[in-house]
C-alpha cells in the first residue's frame, strides 16, 4: 500500500511537466509488462528502464531493485541490451542475481501491419551464491505488436528459456498476450495474461494489470500488479522509471 502511494504522489507531482508525448519518437519500454516491446530504441539513443517490486511469498514479503535494462541503439533495427543484477532479500536471504547480456533485432513492420523483433539474452553466473542460478541461461523471445483501432492495441510474445535449477535445465515456455488502451496522450494502461511451462515443476498462470504515464517523450512512469491463477504463481506490485537521450548523433 505504502508503494502504491507513493507512486501516485509522484505521477500527479510530474503530470505537468513536459511536452506532448504522442510523437515517432516517445519512448517505448519493455517494462511494466511481461511483454517486451516489439520495436527497439532509435540509433545512438540510450534508455534506461528501472523499477522495483514486492513480491508476497508467504509467509514472506520479497523485494526486488532496480530491474534495470539498458538498451542502446546500434542501428536503425538492432539494439544491444544489458540486464544490470538486481538485488534480491526474501526473509533471511539477500544478494544480487545474474548479469545478462542481449540484443533486439526488429523484423518488423510486417506487410499486415505487426511490428515483431527477435530478442536474444544470456545469463551469466555473476549472482550470490543463494540467488545466482550458477549456470550459464540463454533465452530467445519473440515479441509482437498490432495497431486495432486509434486507442486499442493488441501485444504478445512467445518465449523459451533454458534456465538453470538445481544444477539441472529446466527449459520453460512462456506466451504472453497483452490488450492496451490508450487513455490520454500521455497515459495508457494494459491487461496481460502470462503463462509458463515448464518441463519441471508445472505450469503458472498470471493476470496482469499495468499503468504508464509520460510526462515527456523521454520519460515514462509505471504502476503494475500481478495476481497468481495458480498455486505456483506468487502476487506483486511495483511501479518504475524509464527515460532516453540520445548518447550519439545518427
Amino acid at each position: 500500500m505504502r508503494l502504491l502511494l507513493f507512486t501516485m504522489a509522484v505521477l500527479n507531482a510530474v503530470r505537468l511537466l513536459g511536452q506532448d508525448p504522442a510523437t515517432p519518437s516517445s519512448i517505448a519500454t519493455d517494462r511494466p509488462s511481461v511483454t517486451d516491446s516489439s520495436v527497439v530504441v532509435p540509433s545512438g539513443a540510450l534508455q534506461a528502464e528501472n523499477g522495483v517490486e514486492e513480491t508476497m511469498i508467504q509467509p514472506h514479503r520479497a523485494w526486488d531493485f532496480p530491474e534495470t535494462v539498458l538498451r542502446y541503439g546500434v542501428a536503425s533495427t538492432t539494439e544491444l541490451r544489458l540486464t544490470v543484477p538486481d538485488y534480491f532479500t526474501e526473509g533471511i536471504s539477500s544478494g544480487f542475481g545474474d548479469l545478462a547480456v542481449g540484443m533486439k533485432q526488429q523484423l518488423g513492420p510486417t506487410r499486415g501491419g505487426f511490428d515483431v523483433s527477435l530478442v536474444l539474452t544470456l545469463s551469466l553466473p555473476t549472482g550470490a551464491k543463494e540467488i545466482s542460478s550458477h549456470g550459464y541461461d540463454p533465452s530467445v523471445q519473440l515479441p509482437w505488436s498490432h495497431a486495432l483501432s486509434a486507442n486499442w492495441t493488441a501485444e504478445g510474445m512467445l518465449s523459451v528459456y533454458w534456465p538453470t535449477q538445481t544444477g539441472k535445465r529446466n527449459v520453460t515456455g512462456e506466451s504472453t498476450f497483452v490488450l492496451d488502451r490508450t487513455l490520454t496522450k500521455r497515459w495508457d494502461a494494459f491487461v496481460e495474461y502470462a503463462g509458463d511451462f515448464a518441463e519441471r515443476g508445472g505450469p503458472r498462470h498470471l493476470l496482469h494489470f499495468g499503468t504508464s504515464y509520460r510526462p515527456s517523450p523521454q520519460h515514462q512512469l509505471d504502476l503494475h500488479v500481478g495476481v497468481g491463477l495458480s498455486a505456483a504463481t506468487n502476487n506483486f506490485i511495483g511501479a518504475g522509471y524509464s527515460f532516453r537521450f540520445q548518447a550519439l548523433r545518427s
